[in-house]
C-alpha cells in the first residue's frame, strides 16, 4: 500500500474549516484567502479518498468521515505544537530514562527517599531500578545495561573507570545471634568477635571492602573462620540467625530487623607489644556512572544526589 504522506499545514486547514463550518470564516482565522483554503481541503479529500464535507450554497456539514477524524487531527497539532518544548525538556534532563542499580544497603532509607523526590521533581523522568551487587553492576556498565549504579566499597576504593559521588559513610558493626553470649555486652569485646566463625559475601561482590575486614582480623594475628558466604545482606543476617557465625555488615543494615538478631559496635583492644591496634573498618557507597555523560536525565539525576549529599544526607 502506498504511503500517504500530509503535512501539518492541510491538518490546520481541515481543523479550521470544520470548527468555522465556513470557508470564509476558515480563512480568516488562518490568515488566507478562501481560494487556497478551499483548494487545500479539496487536494486533502483527493489525497484520502474520503469526502469531508458537505458543501451547499447555504451550509458547510461534517462528513462521518471528518466527525471520525477531528479529534485526532485535534490531537496530532497539540502534540505537534508540544515538540519543541519537549525536545527543549529532553536536552535540559526533564524529559527521559535512568536505569539505577543499587546495593541494598543504600535501598533501606536513602534510596526510597530519593526516588520520591525526584520524582517530585523530574516527574517525567523514569528511574529503573534493579537491585545488583557491584559485580553484577559492573557487568551491567559494560553491557550498556545500566545508566549509574549505587555501590559499596571501602572508602576510597571506588571501581576503576568509572565516574564515583560519595553519597554515604557508615561504620561496620557486627550483627550477632541474640543468644549468643557476646550480645548479652553493648560493646562486645573485639578480640573475642574475631575467633568466632564468620559470615561473610563473596570477595568478588565488594573486593576492598572484603580485604578490609580481612585485614582486621589480620592485624589483630587471627585468620578468619569463614563458616558460610552469602551474597544479599538480608541473607547474610538470616544465616546469623540460624547461628551460623556472626557477620560485619554496614550501619545500614541495622534497619533489617530480624527477630534472634542483634547489632553491636565492638570494642576496640590493644594487641600484644609491637602490634599496631586494630582498626574498625568502615564503608562506603557512591554513585557511579560512566565517564561519558551523554545522557542528560543522568546528568540530572547526578546533579540532584550530589544535592541530597551535600545537603548533609551522608
Amino acid at each position: 500500500m502506498k504511503e500517504t504522506l500530509i503535512d501539518l499545514r492541510a491538518w490546520r486547514q481541515f481543523l479550521a474549516v470544520a470548527e468555522e463550518l465556513h470557508f470564509g470564516r476558515a480563512a480568516q482565522r488562518l490568515h488566507m484567502t478562501q481560494p487556497p483554503v478551499t483548494q487545500a481541503i479539496a487536494q486533502l479529500e483527493k489525497t484520502l479518498g474520503v469526502l469531508l464535507f458537505d458543501r451547499t450554497r447555504r451550509r458547510v456539514a461534517l462528513t462521518p468521515a471528518a466527525e471520525a477524524l477531528l479529534p485526532e487531527v485535534r490531537e496530532l497539532l497539540a502534540r505537534a505544537q508540544a515538540l519543541p518544548l519537549r525536545a527543549q525538556a529532553a536536552a535540559a534532563g526533564e524529559v527521559g530514562r535512568v536505569r539505577l542499580a543499587f546495593v541494598s544497603t543504600i535501598g533501606f532509607e536513602r534510596l526510597p527517599t530519593w526516588v520520591r523526590e525526584f520524582r517530585q521533581r523530574c516527574p517525567e523522568v523514569a528511574l529503573e531500578l534493579v537491585e545488583a551487587t557491584g559485580d553484577v553492576q559492573l557487568d551491567g556498565f559494560e553491557r550498556g545495561e545500566i545508566d549509574a549504579g549505587l555501590m559499596l566499597h571501602s572508602p576510597g576504593f571506588g571501581p576503576a573507570g568509572l565516574e564515583r559521588l560519595p553519597v554515604s559513610h557508615e561504620p561496620l558493626v557486627l550483627a550477632l545471634p541474640a543468644r549468643h553470649p557476646l550480645a548479652r555486652a553493648e560493646r562486645p569485646s573485639l578480640a573475642d568477635a574475631l575467633v568466632e566463625p564468620l559470615v561473610i559475601f563473596p570477595r568478588r561482590i565488594v573486593p576492598s571492602l572484603h580485604d578490609a575486614i580481612f585485614a582486621l582480623y589480620h592485624a589483630a594475628g587471627r585468620t578468619p573462620r569463614v563458616a558460610q558466604e552469602a551474597i544479599q545482606m538480608q541473607t547474610i543476617v538470616n544465616l546469623v540467625w540460624g547461628g551460623l557465625g556472626l557477620a560485619w555488615v554496614p550501619e545500614s543494615v541495622t534497619q533489617f530487623r530480624r527477630a534472634g538478631v542483634v547489632y553491636r559496635t565492638a570494642a576496640e583492644f590493644a594487641p600484644a607489644a609491637r602490634r599496631r591496634p586494630p582498626t574498625l573498618p568502615g564503608c562506603e557507597t557512591s554513585l557511579v556512572w560512566p565517564s561519558r555523560l551523554d545522557n542528560p536525565a543522568l546528568r540530572r539525576f547526578v546533579g540532584f544526589v550530589a544535592d541530597q549529599a551535600q545537603a548533609g544526607m551522608v
